[in-house]
């Protein structure tokens, strides 16, 4: 039995995700067969695009980072509801809750076994909300489920040539996705500086992998080989 903490991008539930309504009923299935093995689950949903156009559609009037940061947080434990109703439906026994704080989080998980939550707070991503969770709540790792195969040196978008990586450390990590700062509301990188920092000073595992694949998050979860990449180590 382990205790194991997963951040699902926004992107994963988008239109654009092929499949994606069988993609939610593989990430139920996959969830509920964890939980029933014994382990303890937390999930944490990203914003995604509804995050991203709420923010654009302000920004001409509201340029304060802190309350931009909260319309994405709302679109975070929108998605959240969604994917908490979707694994209650199932029969599953799961918080009543979306916890708005990682110690409430903390608490539900060893009550319920299994909680889904979004964001929390200006100037925190879900992944660094992921990653804290994992630390407070003593997870084996934290896996990091986004829209990109692996770990590129360089944006892949901008650069389809550049290398990446089946295992990195927590430093060279760093040092690909930059210093622990934030960056401004809507800005997306395969992982938060933030977090890489909050993993690195508490040596946290992280999975990082393409999410759009339910199988490879299973993969993770069971301890199993999977394609993506490793981060373990200082």
């Amino acid at each position: 039995m382990e205790t194991l903490v997963v951040a699902l991008g926004g992107s994963l539930l988008r239109p654009e995700v092929e499949d994606r309504h069988d993609w939610l009923i593989d990430m139920v299935s996959i969830i509920k067969s964890r939980v029933l093995a014994g382990d303890k689950i937390g999930l944490v949903l990203g914003g995604g695009a509804p995050a991203r156009e709420g923010m654009e559609l302000v920004r001409h009037a509201v340029d304060d980072i802190a309350k931009l940061d909260r319309i994405g947080i709302a679109a975070t434990r929108l998605n959240a509801t969604i994917f908490r109703e979707a694994l209650s439906s199932r029969g599953i026994s799961i918080s009543k809750i979306i916890p708005e704080t990682v110690e409430r989080a903390v608490k539900e998980l060893e009550e319920c076994g299994l909680v889904v939550m979004g964001g929390t707070e200006p100037g925190h991503t879900t992944d660094a909300v992921a990653i804290s969770l994992a630390i407070e709540s003593g997870a084996s790792k934290c896996i990091i489920a986004t829209n990109v195969s692996k770990v590129f040196a360089e944006d892949p978008k901008e650069n389809p040539n550049s290398a990446s990586f089946d295992m990195l450390t927590l430093t060279e990590l760093q040092k690909i996705v930059g210093e622990p700062h934030h960056s401004g509301a809507g800005k997306s990188q395969v992982v938060d500086p933030i977090g890489v920092g909050e993993a690195l000073k508490h040596n946290v595992d992280l999975d990082i992998l393409d999410g759009r694949d339910a199988d490879k998050i299973r993969r993770s979860l069971q301890g199993e080989k999977f394609e993506g990449t490793m981060v373990r180590g200082k």
